[in-house]
């Protein structure tokens, strides 16, 4: 069962560019004492996530900061170096680019979906969640498109 709303995020190591290359991080020390914005996309640079998803995130960052959110990540089943070059690519400064880079994140989200038939393999399912010191507050995710997990879509849900 995927994870729920009340339930808190689990700890897995992964990854953000540093100054100096890849850098280590453990969820739960991103999120400690945050309210964030968590974002999933299939892969970086794919159509919908570069055309729509990233840059929603982006273009509203400061209506996201306005409601209290602390941090805006966004997630994907891609390396440090892709996710890094995706957010320069999308003058996403705002946004923490966070690589899952093996999908154990997705995984233990229980949020995955086959793509081998694309070629893409195992990727995270497109999500986003409002997520409170660790804590998921809210879950919204999209079999298709981008009604449930869009910027504006999580403004409003923001109290």
């Amino acid at each position: 069962m995927p994870i729920q709303p009340g339930d808190t995020l689990p700890d897995i190591e992964l990854q953000l560019m540093g100054a100096k290359g890849p850098e280590k991080v453990r969820t739960r020390d991103l999120f400690a004492g945050k309210k964030a914005v968590l974002f999933a996309v299939p892969g970086a640079f794919t159509p919908t996530c570069s055309a729509a998803h990233l840059p929603g995130f982006v273009v509203n960052a400061d209506k996201l900061r306005a409601k209290g959110v602390d941090a805006i990540v966004c997630t994907s089943v891609n390396d440090a170096f892709v996710m890094d070059a995706w957010g320069k690519a999308h003058n996403a400064e705002e946004i923490i680019m966070l690589a899952d880079g093996l999908g154990e994140f997705a995984k233990t989200l229980d949020l995955t979906q086959d793509r081998t038939a694309n070629g893409m393999g195992i990727r995270s399912q497109r999500y986003a969640m409002i997520v409170n010191d660790g804590k998921v507050e809210l879950l919204h995710v999209d079999a298709q498109g981008l009604d449930k997990t869009s910027a504006e879509t999580i403004l409003e849900a923001l109290q």
